[in-house]
């Protein structure tokens, strides 16, 4: 499997104790908070019904069908080049299937739907395959031979990211072709007959690719208004537009915990364990991915259920009305586990991709160069930026929950309501910070 460039910058490379580290980012949440309280005492954001109009030159190019049908096909034609080396490349590792489905498109996810947005929802090919299809029947790509009850929200695609964490993190035989083919395989028969079953908002609901990069888009300047414009705004005013549903929680606690775990399984403690265990080492990672989505989701939502009681407001609702503020921290994690994974392994499977077939092809031109290295010698700079991605995922965490708690609690106990939250929040930062620089 690909290596586990996110250790380049460990512990020793902080310029600072690790300990202090780590204490020093739990004391700068709590202080957030505290200064939170003080300045902001009213909601200052508006979710989706904020933003400046782009220019109208803009919106028309982005909105027209031919621009659409562009980004659709070349979305299209990108997948179907993959599908080349899965189903007839050689089975070893520098088949560049590994790295397309393991790092440009679930690590790459992320900075393209940073820089431009939902875009992953016109280039989804699935969703482009489902279209032409739904022309060449004549039917509306919304219709579906049933409807999908409301209840099912995002808990498909959770269900998605664990399939796919599994896959990436667990499974055995993951870097080989039969095992990518079979899981490949089973995602794109489970999307498309869901497309067939419910229509094209399957999508957004059942496919995890697309319901990861919508979550992650929300965090970048491009949205769209209530009237239909597009706009562009402040990130965690784009990012409080996100609409709480059955499954939200669930996907954000997916999502979070298998990045920690990720961690973790790297640890030279879980693998010295593991391998002294009379069970194999798929059960037991199994078991302990589950483990890290169940803590996620236990204690975050315990912490909002307990801000209720706290604050005399409705708990039952809160955990999808607080789900948002979890973005960041995921987005935080992400950075700092996968940054150095993806601008090494990245270069390396852009390389691999002139030679589909693995035969000295070179259609791209990029077949002959190598591997720039250089960010290796910088491993100081890389354990800084690891561990600020980690806290200013959670200071802008804590920011977005304090605004929520406002709008939501009555102003006398707004702040107290927030309390269990902000505890949970300084754990995952402490926690985070262990795992990421465990050895």
């Amino acid at each position: 499997m690909l290596l586990p460039l996110h250790g380049i910058g460990g512990r020793q490379d902080l310029p600072v104790p690790f300990g202090l580290a780590v204490g020093g980012a739990a004391v700068a949440v709590a202080l957030s908070f505290v200064v939170l309280g003080l300045a902001w005492r009213n909601p200052k954001y508006r979710g989706d019904a904020s933003g400046v109009p782009l220019p109208t030159a803009i919106s028309r190019l982005i909105d027209a069908a031919w621009f659409r049908w562009i980004v659709q096909l070349f979305g299209l034609a990108t997948f179907l080049y993959a599908m080349v080396s899965l189903l007839f490349g050689v089975d070893r590792l520098t088949n560049p299937i590994f790295g397309f489905v393991y790092i440009l498109v679930w690590v790459g996810l992320v900075p393209i739907s940073l820089l431009f947005g939902p875009v992953w929802r016109t280039l989804n090919p699935l969703r482009t395959i489902h279209l032409l299809l739904s022309k060449l029947l004549r039917q509306p790509p919304s219709k579906g031979l049933l409807e999908l009850p409301a209840w099912v929200g995002l808990w498909p695609a959770a269900l998605g990211i664990f399939a796919f964490t599994w896959l990436e993190l667990v499974a055995p035989d993951r870097a080989t072709i039969p095992v990518l083919q079979a899981w490949i395989a089973l995602y794109v028969v489970i999307t498309l007959f869901g497309a067939v079953l419910f229509g094209d908002r399957w999508f957004a609901q059942g496919d995890p690719f697309e319901a990861y990069a919508t979550l992650m888009a929300r965090l970048s300047p491009w949205g769209r208004r209530t009237d239909g414009a597009l706009v562009l705004r402040r990130p965690l005013e784009n990012l409080d537009g996100l609409k709480p549903r059955p499954g939200l929680v669930g996907m954000v606690a997916a999502l979070l915990g298998s990045t920690a775990y990720d961690g973790f399984s790297n640890s030279s403690a879980w693998i010295g364990w593991a391998q002294n265990q009379d069970v194999s080492m798929t059960w037991l990672g199994t078991g302990a991915l589950i483990v890290f989505i169940l803590f996620v989701l236990v204690t975050y939502s315990g912490a909002t259920v307990l801000a209720g009681r706290l604050s005399d407001s409705s708990r039952k609702a809160l955990p999808g009305l607080f789900a948002h503020s979890v973005v960041p921290i995921v987005l935080g994690y992400v950075v700092a586990h996968y940054l150095t994974l993806l601008i090494l392994e990245g270069q390396r499977t852009l390389i691999y991709l002139s030679d589909p077939l693995s035969n000295g092809a070179n259609i791209f031109g990029t077949g002959l160069l190598a591997v720039n290295t250089g960010i290796t010698n910088h491993s100081t700079a890389i354990a800084v930026i690891q561990v600020l991605a980690v806290v200013f995922g959670h200071l802008l965490g804590v920011a977005s929950a304090h605004d929520r708690a406002v709008a939501l609690f009555p102003r006398a106990k707004a702040l107290a309501g927030q309390i269990p939250l902000l505890i949970v929040m300084v754990g995952y930062t402490c926690g985070g910070l262990l795992l990421l620089f465990s050895s």
